[in-house]
């Protein structure tokens, strides 16, 4: 099958892969695009976890205030090159979190970096609630990883979903950018202000 040039610039513009891999992606799918952009994104994150262990000292701020000024955020992205960090799409991405993170309030980047004392409260409710409920012993165990779990999604940023894009979470958002850029890309931290809050 011959793979038109608009498919693959289509592709290209979607994906941000190289000119070769998304025509190679189009031919493995039979011209499918939205198959080819699957395969790219899997090949893509399969590629950044190669970069796990890659050092990442450059980056930049992101920051947000909300119109009525009573919600403020900051966010440290980092990434291995200061040309990376300086392309629009890194300040996106930066900013784009930001945001989401004013609007959805996470407690910790990452669920390793929730404080052990957090968790096992949360283990402890579901623990008691599965109880509660009189499931089966043999089941409990799960049914608490999966209660945990759903946690996670709701109060870790990596987890969450995006909010202007819910079909990606902001842990998906970040590996394609850094599928796209050839670095490791992560968010280091972040600080969210609201007026009248403390702590």
């Amino acid at each position: 099958m011959t793979i038109p040039a608009k498919m693959v610039k289509a592709l290209r513009d979607r994906t941000g892969g190289g000119m070769m891999d998304c025509k190679r992606a189009l031919e493995e799918t039979g011209g499918d695009l939205e198959a080819a952009v699957d395969l790219l994104r899997a090949r893509g994150a399969a590629k950044v976890s190669k970069r796990a262990g890659r050092d990442t000292n450059q980056g930049t701020i992101g920051s947000y205030v909300h119109f009525d000024r009573r919600v403020g955020v900051i966010v440290e992205v980092n990434c291995e090159t200061d040309f990376v960090a300086n392309t629009d799409d890194f300040r996106a991405l930066a900013k784009d979190i930001a945001l989401h993170i004013a609007s959805e309030d996470p407690i910790a980047v990452r669920a390793e970096d929730l404080p052990q004392d957090v968790v096992e409260r949360e283990k402890a409710v579901y623990r008691e609630q599965v109880r509660a409920q009189g499931k089966p012993e043999r089941i409990q165990d799960m049914i608490v990883q999966g209660k945990l779990k759903a946690f996670y999604k709701d109060q870790v940023l990596l987890e969450q979903p995006f909010i202007k894009d819910t079909a990606l979470t902001i842990g998906e958002l970040v590996t394609e950018l850094s599928a796209k850029t050839g670095e490791k890309v992560e968010v280091a931290r972040f600080s969210r202000f609201a007026v009248g809050q403390r702590g």
